[in-house]
């Protein structure tokens, strides 16, 4: 984070209250004057209204500002060669696009394309490790994992202010054979008394070829791992990276910063990459409007880390443009759902498992059973009904929601927290930790009524049932219309259009290629009033800005930081609802500074690991000449006076670096802020 705080006081260096100033007095008008986007304070993202029928350039804008994260430079021409309708029938089909390139910059991430098993292994959370020193677990065969594994317990116990004897080189005696962790080996195989590195050690390790610097880490006892960790810089860091590939770089880091970050970081850059990088551009779009609207939360708990980067990659995207009902089951079967709203520990008060529990607690109370779970939870049900299909005033009842609870009875995860717990059941005997699995001990028994109608005891084919039920009710049909078209049209969609986009889901068993098809088809999709008309979230904003500046992202943890300045972390929601699409949620005095700040910031490169590209003001001779090549390349169309006479001014003020703060400023201007 370092590196990226530098760039936000270079900023202050030159100039940015008079810079930023001068653009947010074009953003900010009193209130009255624009109905739309105005927050408490009077601040608002002024749009210019449109009275005549689009342009084909207009169009092939309104297009790309929807259904992509924005164009890149030569994407409107690309568009209006291919035809504006044969491009959208593109991009709904997202496998006949070639996306090699994205494809090889994830290869970057070997971790993200783990299972959560393997990742577990690979690089365990402290919670894991402790749970693995502590029932005396098999440590990992491969000599680096084992180093892990080491250095991460080593940390714990550092933390937790333990200090155990023994001074044996642990790693020396792991990188032999396979051990186990716990018990009497415990003490003289985990842990030792803190140690010094020398005062040389980190510069011994930069001096090492890229390919020789990892096994001296390895060899490293984990308190002269601990020393080495904290005597580096983030200069340090950088160079001790440099030249490694991939898998070696997340050891390294695993090391330096601990494996279970190494987890979370690269669950949220994939993720953000994939916004600004993909050539699949509407199956992006689509990815993240559907986890926002099953959102799951990465800091729910240890776990969730571990699952998330699956849930985007093989729950959501698979099924971003396909039918909704694929995408409910593989939601509610996803071990991420399942261990965010709480389903997966939930059990039948009547079921075996529930039974068994009162029988240990009888007949051992101080067993620790009388703790196991022995309810019903209710948190899926509720959000299912009320989030993901039917909507508020969805015509369900809180019985509803109890009866489904009972259908999602037995709906698990396998071993959750990465080992321990009871063997996989029903046909699943092959799953791993952290895999789904039909627990049908812990099934309600019994007939079960939802809304209406009798779901017959069937095991997990019940809540099945109930899913294909919600998936096919007009409510559910309505309430995505609405919601679609909220992200994609206006804040307040023509009703006429979500009852057409409606009908379309219904007659079409919820395929949401034909709804999106029904909606780029109306003729509100096209009406003048809409072109510029949506506010783009901090994540439409960012990823915009980078696609515009036609950027090289060499390191996208960054802007993974910039997203929490912004006030949109990435998988940062806390509650299920997941970010708002409007106006109302997004504009206010101080988000429009912050927007203005980032956009400089991105301007002059002084975001580490992306590297703008203004190409077309480069060649320009004067500075008028370079404000107009870049509204062509960053606006795609010309600013208003008042937005360039801004940028002028900033330029002026900026004097030896005008391109920069031109781009900032028009990054930051009222036409960029809306799509």
């Amino acid at each position: 984070m370092g590196e990226l705080d530098n760039g936000w006081s270079v900023l202050r260096r030159w100039g940015r209250v008079a810079v930023v100033g001068a653009m947010c007095a074009v953003m900010v008008v009193p209130p009255g004057m624009m109905a739309e986007g105005v927050d408490d304070h009077g601040a608002v993202i002024p749009a210019e209204r449109h009275a005549k029928p689009l342009t084909g350039q207009e169009r092939e804008l309104q297009a790309l500002n929807r259904f992509t994260f924005g164009p890149r430079p030569g994407d409107v021409a690309a568009v209006r060669a291919m035809g504006l309708q044969r491009w959208f029938e593109m991009q709904l089909h997202p496998e006949r696009i070639d996306d090699a390139t994205f494809e090889a910059e994830m290869q970057r991430f070997p971790a993200a394309q783990l299972a959560a098993a393997e990742m577990m292994q690979r690089f365990p959370s402290q919670g894991m490790v402790r749970r693995l020193s502590k029932e005396g677990g098999t440590l990992p065969g491969d000599a680096v994992e084992r180093a892990i594994y080491a250095d991460a317990e080593y940390a714990d116990a550092a933390r937790a202010k333990i200090v155990v004897g023994s001074t044996q080189d642990n790693k020396a005696v792991m990188n032999g054979a396979p051990g186990v962790v716990g018990g009497a080996q415990d003490s003289a195989g985990m842990r030792e008394t803190v140690g010094t590195a020398p005062g040389s050690a980190v510069e011994e390790v930069l001096r090492l070829a890229p390919e020789e610097r990892l096994g001296k880490m390895v060899a490293m006892s984990p308190g002269e791992m601990m020393a080495f960790r904290e005597g580096m810089t983030p200069k340090d860091r950088a160079g001790l990276l440099a030249g490694l590939p991939p898998a070696q770089v997340e050891a390294v880091e695993a090391m330096v910063e601990g494996p279970e970050r190494v987890v979370a970081e690269e669950a949220m850059e994939t993720r953000l990459l994939r916004d600004v990088d993909s050539q699949r551009q509407l199956q992006a779009v689509m990815t993240e409007f559907w986890l926002n609207h099953f959102n799951v939360y990465l800091r729910k708990n240890e776990v969730e880390p571990y699952l998330v980067a699956e849930y985007e990659q093989k729950t959501i995207l698979p099924h971003a443009v396909g039918k909704f009902e694929d995408l409910l089951v593989a939601t509610a079967e996803s071990p991420a759902m399942l261990m965010y709203l709480d389903n997966w520990e939930s059990i039948g008060p009547d079921s075996v498992a529930a039974e068994r529990a009162d029988q240990m607690a009888t007949m051992r109370p101080k067993s620790g059973a009388a703790q196991l779970p022995k309810g019903i939870n209710e948190n899926y049900g509720r959000e299912l009904m009320e989030l993901h299909t039917l909507g508020v005033g969805g015509g369900y009842t809180q019985q509803d929601v109890i009866e489904v609870a009972k259908c999602f009875t037995g709906w698990t995860i396998d071993r959750p927290f990465g080992g321990g717990g009871a063997p996989a059941r029903v046909g699943r005997d092959d799953a791993a930790p952290g895999e789904f699995v039909f627990e049908a001990n812990r099934h309600e028994p019994g007939t079960k009524v939802v809304l209406g109608h009798s779901i017959r005891e069937g095991g997990m084919k019940e809540g099945l049932e109930v899913l294909h039920l919600l998936a096919t009710s007009p409510a559910t049909a309505h309430f995505i219309s609405q919601e679609l078209a909220v992200r994609f049209v206006s804040d307040t969609p023509p009703p006429a259009l979500v009852d057409r986009m409606a009908a379309t889901f219904l007659k079409s068993d919820g395929d949401i290629a034909a709804v999106l098809t029904t909606m780029f088809r109306s003729k509100e999709f096209w009406e003048p009033e809409v072109y510029r008309a949506k506010v783009k979230t901090p994540l439409e904003f960012l990823a915009s800005a980078v696609r515009a500046g036609d950027a090289t992202v060499t390191n996208p943890l960054p802007l993974v930081q910039t997203m929490n300045r912004l006030g949109m972390p990435v998988w940062g929601m806390a509650t299920p609802n997941g970010y708002g699409w409007t106006a109302e949620d997004w504009v206010s005095s101080n988000a429009l500074i912050s927007r203005m700040n980032v956009a400089l910031v991105l301007s002059g490169n002084r975001v580490p690991g992306t590297r703008m590209a203004f190409a077309a003001a480069g060649s320009a001779d004067t500075t008028a000449a370079m404000e107009k090549a870049l509204e062509e390349e960053l606006l795609e169309e010309p600013a208003t006076e008042r937005t360039r006479a801004a940028v002028m001014a900033g330029a002026e003020s900026r004097g030896s670096a005008p391109v920069a703060a031109m781009a900032g400023l028009l990054l930051g201007s009222p036409e960029f802020q809306r799509r």
